[in-house]
């Protein structure tokens, strides 16, 4: 009987030392991704605290107004959307650092996109446009623009190399 009883206390102490691994475990994770997040309602209720905002794969064709409050925020993750436009609150993010918009459906990006001044990497590869705004040269530390799959004339192609000489531009046509 007493055999079966330290078997039983073996087995409880077992499974509270999982759950508090799992608990420990859980907690760096979140020490780890502290001030990113993947849902924009969460965000918006921490604006200062948001670092890093991926909403891939939302389906979203369009941003709220609110988008703009995120004044922290370093990257912006709107890969594989439904985007045709860009609200004008998005340029209010004057730390954004890394700006993914590839695979929506733009067809022009605003001219005040040149007001991102610390944007370093942006990826508007598989939209739908034709020319990017003079404005693009602005963009002092950009150091990464993917370009393609888009429908870019070989003079456009030409006139963004001149607005971004230290850029590297990616115009790679993958079918």
């Amino acid at each position: 009987m007493k055999f079966r009883l330290t078997m039983i206390h073996l087995q409880k102490i077992t499974i509270c030392l999982f759950i508090l691994a799992c608990f420990f475990a859980e907690l760096q994770a979140e020490e780890v991704e502290q001030g990113t997040y993947t849902d924009l309602t969460n965000a918006l209720q921490n604006p200062s605290k948001v670092r890093v905002l991926n909403l891939s794969f939302q389906k979203l064709s369009t941003l709220p107004k609110e988008i703009g409050e995120l004044q922290n925020l370093q990257t912006l993750d709107l890969f594989d959307n439904k985007l045709t436009v860009l609200p004008k609150e998005i340029l209010q993010l004057q730390n954004l650092q890394r700006l993914d918009l590839s695979h929506n459906q733009l067809t022009i990006l605003p001219k005040e996109i040149g007001q991102l001044q610390n944007l370093q990497e942006l990826n508007l590869t598989g939209n739908r446009l034709k020319t990017l705004p003079k404005e693009i040269g602005f963009l002092k530390k950009l150091e990464i623009l993917r370009l393609y799959q888009n429908e870019f004339s070989s003079e456009e192609k030409e006139s963004i190399q001149k607005l971004l000489p230290k850029c590297k531009i990616d115009f790679r046509d993958i079918y």
